[in-house]
């Protein structure tokens, strides 16, 4: 009974996010168009890219130099999507299975795929909420692609419809329930305040780098705070399942 709750959480969590994710879709359609691609270049991106801090800093450096500066452009998507080699390795036991499944799991490896499932506590509901999440946000954001890539003109400045938030909302309320200890408190203001004084003053992609680094340092300098107990070989023989 408690399993299946845990996996209808996984279900609602991940539909959530992928509703709010998808829908900052139309805002990347509507820059990309903005910016001097065509629709189709600026869904192709969608389809093959698919990780939207990449495509916004691809588009971005091709607005502000023009196709002059698109190697610049490719530079600041390469940087910003290293971080899904990370996820990679730490939704791989998560994932599990044959080889075959977990290639078919690298598209979908993206960020709210990873925190959707690290959010839950049982094995099958973080296998649930990676799927869910990942495909869900994978077909919704192609779909509102196209949809702000069309209708770009007519919809205007996506900020003013707040789309520009949806994805940072959908983070919020997951990391809010996980902030019950201090240590982790410090280390989520450290890397986000160590994130905004960065993001001015260097290219897009090294901000998120950087809070990385600290939120790594910080977390790897921190007691963790639960004993090395039976509770300890528990949760490592569910995350080995």
């Amino acid at each position: 009974m408690e399993q299946d709750a845990a996996t209808r959480r996984a279900w609602r969590d991940g539909v959530g996010v992928s509703v709010a994710t998808s829908a900052y879709g139309v805002s990347f359609g509507a820059l990309g168009v903005a910016a001097g691609l065509d629709i189709w270049q600026t869904c192709v991106l969608s389809l093959l890219m698919f990780t939207g801090g990449s495509q916004f800093a691809f588009v971005g450096v091709i607005a502000s130099g023009g196709w002059a500066a698109l190697p610049a452009a490719i530079a600041s998507a390469a940087l910003l999507g290293v971080r899904n080699v990370a996820y990679g390795l730490r939704m791989a036991p998560v994932v599990g299975g044959s080889i075959r499944r977990r290639l078919a799991a690298i598209p979908f490896t993206i960020d709210e795929s990873t925190a959707v499932a690290l959010a839950q506590t049982e094995p099958r509901a973080r296998r649930v909420g990676f799927w869910v999440t990942g495909i869900g946000i994978y077909v919704g954001w192609n779909l509102f692609t196209l949809v702000g890539a069309l209708l770009g003109d007519v919809l205007g400045d996506p900020r003013a419809f707040g789309l520009d938030a949806a994805a940072a909302a959908a983070f919020l309320a997951l990391l809010w329930p996980r902030l019950r200890r201090a240590e982790a408190v410090v280390v989520g203001v450290a890397a986000g305040f160590v994130a905004g004084v960065a993001t001015p003053l260097t290219m897009p992609g090294i901000p998120v780098l950087i809070a990385a680094v600290v939120a790594i340092a910080l977390a790897a300098a921190t007691p963790a705070g639960r004993p090395a107990g039976a509770g300890g070989a528990e949760s490592t023989a569910e995350e080995s399942r």
